[in-house]
């Protein structure tokens, strides 16, 4: 999905900078071509300063979103979810972060927390990345307690994976 996405906007790489920067941060585009997170409206000087590109090619952008039906309908229901990742330090939270060979593979979210649940840990938040929305997805847990090496070394060594980060 995010390839063909990507493809509408191929002649554009400053519109294909917002519409990464829309599906990153949830942002939606109302039925005014204005682009809000819930009811609030983001300026479109904001995203141009942010992705340093001209707030016309926001405009632009937001335009051809609404000239194009299945692009109207993604980014007319797309919504933003808090994250608890920024405040796990704060809150003596640890975050996981797991790189997989093939994020398409199913089981990989129910393995990881099962072997997370296995080992008495309360995993407080799952955000798991669209193989379809970002070239490289991951996996981030946060959990109420630390990890032990045993529980990362099982986790390691799951065929799926390639990498982790401890946070």
């Amino acid at each position: 999905m995010f390839d063909e996405i990507m493809r509408k906007f191929e002649d554009s790489p400053s519109q294909q900078a917002v519409i990464r920067l829309l599906l990153e941060r949830g942002f939606s585009v109302n039925d005014d071509g204005r682009v809000v997170s819930g009811g609030i409206e983001i300026p479109n000087t904001g995203i141009a300063r942010e992705i340093d590109v001209d707030r016309r090619v926001v405009d632009a952008t937001t335009d051809a979103i609404l000239a194009d039906d299945e692009l109207r309908r993604i980014f007319q229901n797309i919504s933003a979810i808090p994250s608890l990742m920024d405040l796990a330090p704060v809150l003596d939270l640890t975050v996981l972060t797991v790189r997989v060979g093939d994020a398409d593979q199913s089981g990989i979210v129910a393995e990881v927390t099962g072997r997370i649940a296995d080992h008495g840990i309360s995993i407080r938040q799952t955000i798991s990345e669209d193989p379809e929305f970002t070239d490289e997805p991951k996996l981030y847990i946060v959990t109420d307690g630390s990890l032990d090496g045993e529980l990362i070394n099982e986790i390691r060594s799951l065929p799926f994976v390639r990498k982790i980060e401890l946070e």
